[in-house]
């Protein structure tokens, strides 16, 4: 490590060497050689004058690297693609004469710009399933446990532990959908040209339409697609990147609404993320416990969510059939965006695995919080009895401000169910209003029941159709 240089945080301490892997050098220039071998194999099999022994010196050298050829050579011409093509050359002088035959640049770079893309988002899918399938077993493990709900943050209906989990996987799936679309949509550029009409082809192939048809869908499935985009410039529309950065910044959306959640809940002590035995929350506080984890998420984040206008600015900014300030802006947004998703999936799926449920911290919330969710019931049977609706729920309102400001001026307990079964209006005991009205089971709803027929339904065949991606576990660096 060179403590002497910055040295990007995404690498130390947040993306997984996977991801890192994905986006490295050594991944690009493989993977450029990989995309001249399939080249001169389709224009061998197309019967251009490339031979047999050509491509197998090619394939001998496909994997060791002399990037320091090719260091050396850009400092002298200044072009990274013709560097590597003479260092690839220089290991394999017999073939050095065919190598990028009638390509241009974007042959490789944006080839393996797709091919890398779609690398990055299958494991971003892993994880993003592992998530999914953290948090239904938490769902389902707490779907019966009454939690008080919020609306703007203040108290509501009460739903359950569970029910609010599923509303932090519903985001993920949908996510997930974006993400399975988008991946399945991406097509190589295949070997158009400098301006994307194939011209070279059409001299190498001396006007043989046939075959300059055959050549992209040939080099298409040797490179594991389905096919390459119908038209282009000398590069694929760049609005391809701008459509993978949404999906990563949607992912980001969802992970932060969930670790918001996640860190009011851990002020209220109810919920609460992973705490190690070791872990200090604060360098002055020596009690506290922070969520530094949702944090995280929240902070990484804000980053992939901006960071998507890049790619859309890019996007709209190109001119004609090619410009090159693209490259820098794409060396950076894309890479990033998919190292800082790939550190939020891995915070989730750490977070998500070992959250902390406190059911007496719930309890005691929910129960001071009951009698006024209790009022409406109370004021229904009251009208059975023969009362007026509307002057007892004028009452009921009197009495509730009555009670809010015992509790929040005085800091007493909430006394509402005695100041109505102390009012002959009602007609009730306060035995009888504690037995009816004070079981929080009877105010969720079908919360219970809605996480069943979701998981069931929705989140079940999904992770049934993914069983051999399961099982995977984050580790946190930091």
């Amino acid at each position: 490590m060179n403590a002497d240089r910055y040295m990007s945080p995404l690498s130390q301490r947040y993306a997984s060497p996977e991801m890192q892997y994905i986006f490295s050098e050594e991944k690009k220039f493989k993977t450029w050689r990989k995309l001249w071998i399939a080249l001169a194999e389709v224009e061998h099999e197309l019967g251009l004058p490339v031979t047999r022994e050509q491509i197998d010196e090619l394939k001998s050298h496909a994997e060791d690297l002399n990037l320091d050829v090719a260091r050396e050579r850009e400092k002298q011409v200044r072009h990274d693609v013709m560097s590597h093509v003479y260092a690839y050359g220089q290991q394999c002088p017999g073939a050095a004469g065919i190598i990028h035959l009638g390509a241009t640049s974007c042959y490789v770079g944006d080839n393996t710009d797709v091919i890398i893309m779609r690398d990055g988002l299958t494991l971003l899918r892993k994880k993003l399933i592992n998530v999914i399938a953290a948090l239904a077993g938490f769902a389902d493990q707490y779907k019966d446990q009454p939690t008080l709900a919020f609306t703007h943050f203040q108290p509501a209906q009460p739903t359950t532990v569970g029910k609010r989990a599923t509303l932090w996987i519903n985001e993920f799936m949908m996510d997930l959908e974006d993400l399975d679309y988008v991946m399945g949509s991406l097509k190589l550029l295949g070997s158009k040209g400098t301006t994307g009409t194939q011209a070279s082809f059409r001299e190498l192939f001396q006007d043989d339409q046939e075959k300059i048809d055959k050549l992209d869908p040939m080099i298409a499935k040797k490179m594991g697609f389905d096919g390459c985009v119908p038209v282009s410039g000398q590069t694929y529309s760049r609005k391809v990147d701008t459509r993978v950065v949404n999906v990563l910044a949607g992912i980001a959306a969802s992970a932060m609404k969930m670790a918001t959640d996640i860190r009011l809940l851990q002020h209220l002590n109810e919920v609460e993320e992973p705490f190690e035995k070791s872990q200090i929350g604060s360098s002055a506080m020596a009690y506290k416990r922070n969520p530094m984890r949702s944090e995280r998420i929240c902070s990484l984040s804000r980053y992939i969510m901006v960071d998507a206008l890049n790619p859309a600015i890019t996007s709209g900014t190109q001119w004609f059939e090619r410009t090159l300030d693209d490259s820098a802006n794409k060396r950076l947004s894309v890479a990033e965006g998919f190292l800082a998703t790939d550190g939020v999936l891995d915070l989730c799926l750490n977070v998500t695995d070992g959250l902390k449920v406190y059911p007496k911290q719930i309890e005691k919330r929910l129960k001071s919080e009951l009698p006024f969710m209790a009022t409406e019931n109370i004021m229904m049977d009251a009208v059975k009895a023969g009362g007026n609706r509307q002057e007892l729920h004028e009452r009921i309102r009197e009495l509730s401000m009555e009670a809010g400001k015992r509790v929040k001026e005085e800091g007493l307990d909430n006394n509402l169910l005695e100041l109505i079964a102390a009012d002959p209006m009602f007609h009730v005991s306060l035995e009888e209003l504690e037995n009816n009205t004070m079981d929080p089971t009877k105010y969720v709803g079908c919360a219970p029941h809605q996480v069943e027929v979701y998981l069931k339904n929705v989140v079940g065949p999904v992770l049934d159709a993914n069983k051999e991606v399961l099982g995977m576990q984050a580790e946190i660096n930091v």
